[in-house]
This record gives structure tokens, sequence and C-alpha cells, in this order.
């Protein structure tokens, strides 16, 4: 395995984070700090916020949900030492296609942003299914 994966895998993460930071850490310090809206007014269980900020917090929380799968078909290739340019490709075709799902998300609710978003998530499945092809075939 060449060092594209991990690459990916590490820019999966940031990614994240950036939605995190960008989408929802800052909009939150912002309404506190201008007393728009009290530190424990952020409650999980209560929609609050903008439809984009809930988008926003979807498409986080998607980004999370997928993470630990895509981090374990990226570290059990490190550790079996997989030799695969079908792997490296298809690990680094996840990053690109959860960045435009994520962005999609954030973007709009419209019914053909929702579908658009599907096929980028269906990418990242084909993607961790061909993964994990690999991995068994080799194990």
């Amino acid at each position: 395995m060449t060092h594209a994966p991990l690459w990916s895998l590490l820019g999966f993460v940031v990614w994240t984070l950036i939605v995190l930071v960008l989408g929802i850490g800052l909009p939150r310090v912002h309404a506190v700090l201008t007393r728009r809206a009290p530190p424990k007014s952020f409650l999980a269980d209560v929609p609050h916020g903008s439809e984009r900020y809930r988008r926003t917090m979807r498409a986080h929380l998607n980004c999370v949900e997928n993470l630990p799968l895509y981090a374990a078909l990226v570290l059990m290739g490190g550790v079996i030492k997989l030799e695969s340019s079908s792997f490296d490709l298809l690990a680094a075709l996840v990053l690109p296609a959860r960045v435009l799902q994520s962005v999609t998300h954030i973007a709009s609710g419209s019914n053909r942003a929702v579908l658009v978003r599907f096929y980028f998530f269906c990418a990242q499945l084909v993607c961790f299914a061909g993964m994990a092809y690999l991995l068994a075939k080799q194990l």
C-alpha cells in the first residue's frame, strides 16, 4: 500500500474537523459572544439554528458515521501490507466523494441536491465495498 490511502484518510479527518469548526463551532461561538444564544442552548435533541446550520450538523454527523469504516479499511490495508493500485485508487476516490457530498448537503436541501449527495454517498459505498473485497481477497 502506498501512502495515498493514508493521506486520503488524513484528509477525511481534516475535512470532518473543518465541517465541525467552521460550520458548527464558529456559528455557536458567534451566537454566544453576540448574546443571541446562551452557551447551554445548543441541545442535541432540540432543533436549533437555521436550516443550513441543521444540514451542516447532519453533514458533520455523516462524516463521523463513515470515518470509522473508512479508517478500518485503510488501516487494515496497512497492517497486511496490501500492495494494490486498485486499493490505492479506491481509497483516493473516497475523499473527493465525501467532500462533494458534504458541500452538496450543506448548500441545499432541494430534491436535486439530495439526489446528488446520494450519488456521492453511493460512490463512497462502492469504494468501501471494493476496498473490503480487495482486503478479503488478500487475507
